[in-house]
């Protein structure tokens, strides 16, 4: 059977320092939504490119740099409320 003996090893609801996991789930979180508006920019140019007939180069480059500089500004992080 388990003993139900304690030690400082011992998981204690409130006591543990979570900053690791903490900096780890922002990190995850940050990389996330920036690979997410990544891959909307690309896939914008390239679904503009290659099945918008006549759209050409720049009539996909203009929708996905507007695209990149909208979300860019949506993204990007914020000052904080304090």
């Amino acid at each position: 059977m388990a003993d139900h003996h304690s030690s400082h090893n011992d998981y204690v609801h409130g006591e543990m320092d979570i900053n690791q996991h903490r900096h780890s789930f922002e990190l995850f979180v940050s990389l996330t939504k920036w690979c997410s508006y990544l891959l909307a920019v690309v896939l914008t140019f390239v679904i503009l490119l290659t099945c918008v007939p006549g759209a050409g180069f720049f009539g996909a480059l203009i929708p996905a740099v507007v695209v990149a500089v909208i979300g860019w500004l949506m993204l990007k992080k914020k000052p904080d409320a304090h």
